[in-house]
C-alpha cells in the first residue's frame, strides 16, 4: 500500500522543514509549498490525501486556497494551522471548508494525531475490513476472526496485526513496527525484542495448530502477513 500524500502550505521555512521530516519519520510522503500560488498550484495537480494548510501565506492566504478547493469539489482532508485562536477565527476556518483546526504553536504529537484521525475518516468504509484468506481484521470494530471464530487480542496485539493487515503481502521490519505501533522513534535502544514477544503471542492466537498460516518471519528483516500453507513455512525469499 502506497504511503499518504500530504501536502505542507507553510511560509515558515524551520516549521515547514520539520513538518516534512516529522511527518516522513511517520510513514507519510510529505510535499512542501512555501507560498500560497505554489500550493495551489500542486492541489492542482491532485493526488493528495490531506493538505495541512497555514492560514496566512504570502499573496494568496490559506481562506482563498480552501475555497478554491471546496469550489472544484476535491475532497483531500484539510488541516488549518494558525495563530488566529478566536471563535470567530475557529468557526470561519472550518465553514470555509477545514476539517480540523490546529492553533500555533502546537506539538508535534497532536497535529500527528489529528493526521491520523483525518486520513481513518476519508477511507472508504470498506477498506476498513482487512481480509486475508479466512482471517477477517475488522479495523473500525477492532475485531479479528478466524473462519468465523473470534479471536481476542490485547490492544497492542491488534495493532501490530492491524498495521500488517494494511501492509499485507509486504515484508514489514521491526524499524517500521517501532515507529508506527510503539510510537518511539526516539528510543535509545532497539524495540526488536519486544516487537518478536509480541508476534509470538500473535502467531499462537492466530496461527496455533492450524494447517493455514498468515503471520511470517523473514529471517533478518522482519515480518509479513499473508495466506500460505503451513507447508510453505519459511520459502519466501526477498528480491
Amino acid at each position: 500500500m502506497e504511503a499518504p500524500r500530504i501536502l505542507i502550505v507553510e511560509d515558515e521555512a524551520k516549521t515547514a522543514q520539520a513538518l516534512r521530516t516529522g511527518l516522513a519519520a511517520e510513514g507519510y510522503e510529505a510535499v512542501v509549498a512555501a507560498t500560497g500560488e505554489e500550493g495551489a498550484s500542486q492541489l492542482a495537480g491532485g493526488g493528495f490525501d490531506l493538505v495541512v494548510l497555514d492560514w496566512m501565506l504570502p499573496g494568496r492566504d490559506g481562506i482563498e486556497i480552501l475555497g478554491d478547493l471546496r469550489v472544484r469539489g476535491e475532497k483531500p482532508a484539510v488541516l488549518l494551522l494558525t495563530a488566529r485562536d478566536s471563535v470567530e477565527d475557529r468557526v470561519l476556518g472550518l465553514d470555509s471548508g477545514a476539517d480540523d483546526y490546529l492553533v500555533k504553536p502546537f506539538a508535534f504529537a497532536e497535529l500527528v494525531a489529528r493526521v491520523r484521525a483525518l486520513l481513518r475518516r476519508s477511507v472508504p468504509e470498506e477498506s476498513l475490513r482487512r481480509q486475508v484468506g479466512d482471517l477477517v481484521v475488522d479495523l473500525a470494530m477492532r475485531q479479528v476472526f478466524v473462519g468465523g471464530e473470534e479471536i481476542l487480542l490485547t490492544p497492542r496485539e491488534f495493532e501490530v496485526l492491524a498495521f500488517l493487515a494494511r501492509h499485507e503481502g509486504e515484508v514489514v521490519t521491526r524499524r517500521m513496527l517501532a515507529l508506527e505501533v510503539w510510537r518511539e522513534p526516539n528510543r535509545s535502544t532497539p524495540l526488536d525484542n519486544v516487537v518478536d514477544v509480541h508476534f509470538a503471542r500473535l502467531r499462537k492466537k492466530i496461527d496455533g495448530g492450524r494447517s493455514v498460516r498468515f503471520i511470517h518471519t523473514v529471517r533478518g528483516v522482519g515480518y509479513v502477513l499473508e495466506e500460505r500453507a503451513a507447508a510453505q513455512e519459511g520459502r519466501r525469499t526477498l528480491k
